[in-house]
């Protein structure tokens, strides 16, 4: 008789754990394609399938930023996603805003 709320006890866990791990990662989106941007000097840089609302900070200003994914990005002025710039749509590119951050934003 101690087996059956056994079993039934390690289903409800297996069922649990099975949805918690569908439900996070269908909550981890994240933009196809990839942010190439440029500095002054001609440097380049590229974040590839950068993740979904989550603030990136470049590794230096940018003066040219190329939005090669399929979701809108923003940029900001400053690190840590902050004086908002402007919004950039997929398949463009900006240049001479100097942004240090960015975001996807669907």
């Amino acid at each position: 008789m101690l087996r059956i709320p056994q079993v039934a006890r390690l289903a409800l866990a297996a069922g649990i754990a099975a949805v918690l791990v569908v439900g996070l990662t269908s909550s981890a989106q994240a933009a196809t394609g990839n942010i190439r941007y440029f500095s002054g000097s001609g440097q380049e840089a590229r974040i590839d399938n950068p993740p979904d609302n989550v603030c990136i900070t470049l590794r230096f200003r940018a003066q040219l930023l190329a939005n090669n994914t399929n979701k809108w990005v923003s940029y900001f002025y400053n690190a840590n996603c902050t004086n908002f710039t402007g919004d950039l749509a997929p398949g463009r590119a900006v240049s001479y805003n100097n942004p240090l951050s960015v975001r996807v934003i669907g």
